[in-house]
């Protein structure tokens, strides 16, 4: 009985020494406003995040939807949809919201009425469209790209390939 009583101590004490270098990752989030979700801002989410005013999470991949969605680290993939979307690393798939902000790498297409991108690879379609590099398109009625775009500044089409 008290080797089994140590067996079980031991392995207990061995998963919560794992647990904080696993990742952690939930299949939803519901928040209100950051720190009022379900789980913590440094969680990464994969599958849906609902975020009725302002939500953040280190990653979203899935469904981002709310008024502010707002990631935070690594590389977020799928929908990102709200009225303000923020992105402070990577974010690869569909952008829409009045604006889209994403301070990586973007690859896919940013769809509202400001978009920026570090890196823009795909099409950013907007009222205003700016990327600091761009492999791909941009329509909209101000086009900006700062490094390597066929024109720096130009109206209804812009692009660099």
């Amino acid at each position: 009985m008290k080797k089994c009583l140590l067996s079980v101590m031991l392995l207990m004490s061995i998963s919560m020494i794992a647990v904080p270098a696993m990742a952690i990752d939930r299949p939803i989030q519901l928040a209100l406003v950051t720190p009022v979700q379900i789980f913590p801002a440094s969680y990464s989410i994969t599958g849906l995040s609902i975020n009725l005013i302002y939500g953040r999470n280190a990653t979203v991949s899935g469904l981002d939807w709310g008024l502010v969605t707002h990631t935070t680290t690594g590389k977020s993939i799928g929908l990102d949809w709200g009225g303000i979307t923020i992105t402070d690393a990577d974010f690869t798939g569909f952008q829409s919201g009045w604006i889209n902000l994403v301070s990586g790498n973007f690859e896919g297409l940013q769809l509202g009425l400001f978009n920026h991108a570090n890196y823009a690879n795909g099409l950013q379609l907007g009222f205003i469209n700016h990327a600091n590099k761009l492999k791909g398109i941009q329509i909209g009625l101000v086009n900006i790209i700062k490094q390597g775009g066929q024109f720096p500044v130009f109206p209804i089409v812009n692009w660099s390939f």
